[in-house]
Parts: structure tokens; C-alpha cells; sequence
């Protein structure tokens, strides 16, 4: 029962652990689509990272225009970013897939140097045609491959090319031709996101204020204003993570330790005899630290399967992805590293554990204890 205990314990621990570190690992991401340029989006828009959240859109060519007339500005991509549409065109209240207008030859910008899968395919030259390039993940679930046609609301698309890369946000993405997506969605000349690349040497933050001051209904944030927004916000969740991982694991030893002193408390005639022949003291406690640490290891690496098996039916379950997708990457939801930091943890905990009752039985009166028990 120990064992088990600890196990559940552990799988706890790995569930809660795995699943809070993706869902910011994921987060953080999200601002590598727009790493060392100013994003500017509308000035009600609640940024996460990379993605605008609620505000208005933006009037394309005139935001446009008046960014260009700021000192200091390199280049300028104007992004639609929608959250989302479900495959079957129905808006859904958690993501199934995102889809990113970009202008044609501009994709660089703002996915950087992704390759495509296998070297197969290509991305969209037309900007008015029916070329989409589609994240792995969302190809793998639709079984979509190069040239395939999809559904997608009242239009079908094709399959350009299917993105290689590790990504959470981009492996669940499709990418657009900017006027294609405007169309699709009905946003005709309108986008939420421009991302401005500043001219070397030029100062960030200067030239945000500049932005700012000649657009007066947008907001310019550089890569560490991004950062710091959601910072709090990901602090507390990690916070919330360390503080119940904690709870756990002291509870798990609490558990052994009270098992360990039944064990040591039953067995105080056979410990009594070997002080009695000569043994040496800390034989005593080396028998009882070994017990609690083969629980802990029997525990931690049952705990660690339950537990890796519990991250993936989450993250399933939250982003409606068939389980079975999940298994290929299971070490990226759940990484080698935090497996052995966790099962480490637990051995440690249960050795811990059992140290209170080890060296309890070694200040056992042996003339008391062998004369009750024979």
C-alpha cells in the first residue's frame, strides 16, 4: 500500500508539474514568431506574448502608411492572427488550430527560417489563392499531406507544405496568404498585429514612443514589454505548481514514515537481537533507510508512467487532440530531465521519511525490549 501511495503521489506530482510547464513553455514561445521586432497591435488589445486578445482591428494600408513615416522603421509586415476557427468552421471556446494571414514572401518574418517537412512542398506565392501551409500536429490529425484539399468554412484550400518545427503554437497553425485569410474571415483590409523590425542600431523603446505618439490608437511593445506583461501572470501559475507539488510530496513522506516507525515498532525483536550479538548501530539504519527508499523507487517509477499517461489524457482532453497524436512526443510534454528530477525528488523524500524511525530504533533499550519479547 506504500508503494502505491507514493506512486499516486507522484503521478500527481508528474501530471500537475508536466502540465503546468508546457502550458508556459508554450506561452513563452509564442514570442519567438516576433523575437527583436516592436509589435504593435490596437491600444485595447490585451497581449499575451504574441497573440492580441479582444480590441479592434486595424485599418491595414493607413497603419501602415503612417508607421512608415516614422524614423528609425526597417521594414513593416501587417498579420491577421485569428483564434480561431475548429475544422468544421464552428468558433469554439478552446483552440483546436490557429491561422495566421502573412503576405506572400513575407513569411520569414514572422515564422523565421521553419522548414518545410521532408523538404516537400512549398509556401504560398499568389496572395489572393487557395495555398495554405498547415502545422504538423493539425496534419497528422486530419491526415492532411501535401497537395490534400481542405474544407475550410465554404472554400477549399490546398496544402502547400506542412511545417517542421517544435512549436506548440505553429504546429497547431495555418498559414495564409494575409488577403486569402482576410477573405476567409471577412476582415477585408484589416489586420490586429504589425510587426515593425527597427533599423539597426536604433533604440526599441525610442522608437515604440515614436510609434505611439504618431499612431494614437495603437500600442508598440517591444520583445521585453511582452515579456514583463505576462510574467505575473506566469509566476503565479508556477508558484501554484511549486506550492502543490510541495503539499504532495510532504504528505508522501509523512506516509512512509509512519509506515516506516509500524515496520521499526513491529520489528523491535529482531533489531533488539542484532544490537544484542554485536551489530553495529547503524546496520539498523541502513536496513530501514533501504526499505523506504526501494519504496520510493518502486513508487516513483510506477508514479512516473501513471503520471506521463495523466499529462498526455490532459493535454488531450484541454486542446481536443486524439490522445494517440500525443504519445510520439511524449517526452516534450513530459521531458526526460523533469522525469529524474521527480523521481529523484520522491527517493529522497521516502529516504527522509524514514530517518525519524531509523534512528528510533537505535536508542531502543535492548535489555527491556528482549525481555518483553521473549
Amino acid at each position: 500500500m506504500s508503494v502505491i501511495g507514493v506512486a499516486l503521489a507522484t503521478a500527481f506530482v508528474i501530471a500537475v508539474g508536466a502540465t503546468t510547464m508546457r502550458y508556459t513553455t508554450v506561452i513563452r514561445e509564442m514570442n519567438v514568431l516576433f523575437s527583436g521586432q516592436i509589435m504593435v497591435t490596437s491600444s485595447k488589445a490585451v497581449v499575451i506574448q504574441a497573440i492580441p486578445i479582444g480590441g479592434s482591428m486595424l485599418p491595414q494600408d493607413y497603419t501602415v502608411r503612417l508607421i512608415q513615416n516614422v524614423t528609425g522603421v526597417e521594414r513593416i509586415v501587417p498579420v491577421l492572427f485569428v483564434t480561431p476557427m475548429s475544422l468544421t468552421g464552428i468558433i469554439q471556446p478552446v483552440p483546436v488550430n490557429f491561422t495566421m494571414g502573412i503576405p506572400v514572401g513575407e513569411w520569414g518574418a514572422v515564422i523565421g527560417p521553419t522548414p518545410l517537412k521532408g523538404g516537400v512542398g512549398h509556401f504560398p506565392t499568389n496572395e489572393s489563392g487557395i495555398e495554405v501551409v498547415v502545422g504538423a500536429s493539425l496534419a497528422d490529425q486530419c491526415n492532411w499531406t501535401v497537395d490534400a484539399t481542405v474544407p475550410f468554412g465554404s472554400q477549399n484550400l490546398t496544402v502547400a507544405g506542412i511545417l517542421d518545427t517544435k512549436l506548440g503554437l505553429l504546429n497547431r497553425c495555418i498559414l495564409m496568404p494575409l488577403k486569402l485569410t482576410q477573405k476567409m474571415y471577412n476582415y477585408p483590409g484589416s489586420v490586429n498585429i504589425i510587426a515593425v523590425k527597427p533599423v539597426a542600431g536604433i533604440l526599441h523603446k525610442n522608437l515604440t514612443e515614436a510609434i505611439e505618439e504618431k499612431v494614437d490608437y495603437v500600442q508598440a511593445l517591444t520583445e521585453e514589454e511582452r515579456n514583463d506583461m505576462v510574467q505575473p501572470v506566469l509566476a503565479q501559475v508556477e508558484a501554484w505548481d511549486v506550492g502543490v507539488q510541495t503539499v504532495v510530496l510532504a504528505m508522501s513522506m509523512i506516509q512512509v514514515m509512519a509506515v516506516s516507525a509500524m515496520s521499526v515498532s513491529e520489528r523491535r525483536r529482531d533489531f533488539a537481537t542484532l544490537d544484542a550479538i554485536g551489530a553495529p548501530l547503524n546496520y539498523v539504519v541502513r536496513i530501514v533507510i533501504s526499505e523506504s527508499a526501494l519504496i520510493g523507487v518502486l513508487g516513483g517509477l510506477l508514479g512516473i508512467c501513471l503520471g506521463s499517461i495523466a499529462s498526455l489524457v490532459m493535454a488531450s482532453l484541454y486542446t481536443s487532440i486524439p490522445l494517440t497524436l500525443f504519445f510520439p512526443s511524449i517526452f516534450d510534454i513530459v521531458p526526460p530531465f523533469y522525469m529524474a528530477e521527480a523521481f529523484a525528488a520522491v527517493v529522497f523524500v521516502c529516504c527522509l521519511g524514514g530517518l525519524l524511525p531509523a534512528l528510533s530504533a537505535t536508542r531502543m533499550r535492548i535489555a527491556e525490549v528482549l525481555r518483553a519479547e521473549y
